[in-house]
């Protein structure tokens, strides 16, 4: 039996965590959610489980999205998927993290599938490798 998929869900907003935390749920995919409020707190996380898919907002205090992703990038997470969910979809903002490892843009507000799409992308890659 396949371990369950590892989401952290960074954001500031806890009622945000909380809907794509549903939209997980409600996907299919059998998930073990992790949720952190900013950035320092989702490296806590980080170092701590083995995390599979992050889902982060771009503006929070403390440390921000791109801040997050860049901190990840020095690191041997190469593996995570990295899953952008903000209201920021700028040409500049998406410039901003262009190479920092995204492997999706999700504006808000999104339909519940686009989480479920981005989950079951990420099994379909953890299966082939």
């Amino acid at each position: 039996m396949a371990k369950p998929v590892e989401v952290l869900i960074v954001d500031d907003s806890a009622m945000m965590r909380a809907i794509i935390r549903r939209a997980v749920v409600l996907s299919g995919v059998d998930c073990l959610v992790h949720e952190a409020a900013n950035g320092q707190e989702a490296l806590a996380v980080l170092e701590s489980a083995p995390i599979d898919t992050v889902f982060t907002d771009i503006n929070m205090p403390v440390m921000t999205g791109p801040e997050l992703l860049r901190a990840m990038a020095g690191r041997d997470w190469d593996h995570i998927q990295r899953i952008i969910v903000s209201t920021d979809g700028s040409g500049a903002r998406r410039e901003e993290v262009r190479d920092l490892k995204v492997r999706m843009y999700v504006e808000k507000p999104f339909a519940p599938e686009m989480i479920r799409d981005v989950l079951m992308g990420v099994c379909a890659d953890d299966a082939s490798r």
